[in-house]
């Protein structure tokens, strides 16, 4: 059953120095079209919004914060856009810190 509430959830999103859109043309040609994919998809997969979008690029690893419905919508969000061709993709439900401090408080 999928929740009507909105949550926070961290996607963190890892690729090989062989596979980085620096290094790699396909990488590099989806890449290029990701931004404009996630806007024009972000409301059929119940994505309210992107709270911020990292990259660690030595790492190769991005850090993507969403407000979604559910986790499962933001994994075919990610395979849609095309986030999931080249890395590896983990979704993590997060809390704002002062909402956790408040739930210790009660």
């Amino acid at each position: 059953m999928k929740s009507n509430k909105y949550s926070l959830f961290g996607v963190f999103a890892v690729h090989n120095p062989e596979t980085c859109p620096l290094n790699n043309e396909e990488s590099k040609k989806i890449f290029k079209e990701i931004k404009n994919k996630i806007k024009t998809n972000i409301s059929r997969f119940n994505v309210k919004r992107v709270v911020a979008f990292y990259m660690s690029v030595l790492e190769h690893e991005w850090i993507i914060i969403l407000e979604a419905k559910n986790a499962h919508d933001i994994e075919e969000l990610s395979i849609a856009v095309g986030i999931s061709s080249f890395n590896t993709v983990k979704i993590v439900p997060l809390r704002y810190f002062d909402d956790v401090f408040k739930k210790l408080e009660s």
